[in-house]
């Protein structure tokens, strides 16, 4: 939908109204300044600053408990955002990459778009670590062959580092994120997932966050994360 349509649609004025916004600066598309033109989709965040300034970007660390959804496709599902109260939906904040519906774990939520790509693009090499247990016990070689890279349907897998927990889990960190990846691995291990739980992405850490619950990022800890993704 083009944006001067959505605006109006959502009673920011006449679509000539809603254009002289656009051409003032006061409209952004996920912290970007619009253009006359964009066009929005629903995943899209959408702000009008009618003073014109950059929006005031927030963090929150959240632990997603299994059967929730990161985001919906339907105004009917119930994902991570339409979980959240108002102190923290009043912000626009979406989340940063996905778990699926089976794990849990750490999500960061942000209205700052900037963070989506410096996160989530393989060539950074951002380490995000899980912990992970299986049907069957983990077999003699499953730290080499983590640590090696795994051919998962063609393709194969940056090294992982792994830390044996007890015979049946494991912690393990990433710098990529293919969809299901870990579950992948471990079915090309000839095992199974039962349980898994993301605890870090970069310095970002789970902690003893309760499932469920949200904490704003802020400080040194916020810092030393935007500085990792080269926002500061």
């Amino acid at each position: 939908m083009r944006i001067n349509k959505y605006l109006a649609r959502h009673n920011h004025g006449t679509r000539r109204g809603v254009d002289e916004l656009i051409e003032k600066g006061q409209v952004f598309i996920n912290a970007r300044r619009a253009v006359l033109g964009d066009q929005v989709q629903e995943s899209d965040t959408v702000d009008v600053r009618r003073s014109g300034k950059m929006p005031t970007y927030v963090y929150f660390a959240y632990n997603k408990p299994i059967g929730l959804i990161t985001l919906g496709q339907t105004k009917n599902e119930k994902d991570i955002v339409r979980s959240l109260s108002k102190d923290v939906t009043q912000y626009k904040v979406f989340p940063i990459g996905r778990l699926d519906k089976e794990s849990e774990g750490l999500i960061i939520l942000t209205n700052d778009a900037r963070v989506t790509d410096r996160l989530l693009n393989p060539k950074y090499e951002h380490e995000k670590t899980y912990e992970v247990k299986t049907k069957l016990p983990l077999r003699a070689n499953f730290r080499e062959k983590m640590e090696t890279g795994i051919d998962i349907e063609g393709y194969m897998t940056k090294p992982a580092r792994v830390e044996a927990l007890h015979e049946k889990s494991a912690r393990i960190t990433l710098t990529e994120g293919k969809t299901h990846q870990i579950r992948r691995m471990i079915v090309a291990l000839f095992n199974e997932v039962t349980g898994l739980r993301r605890v870090s992405i970069m310095n970002i850490k789970i902690g003893t966050l309760a499932i469920g619950a949200y904490r704003k990022i802020e400080g040194k800890e916020l810092e030393e994360f935007l500085k990792g993704l080269d926002l500061l």
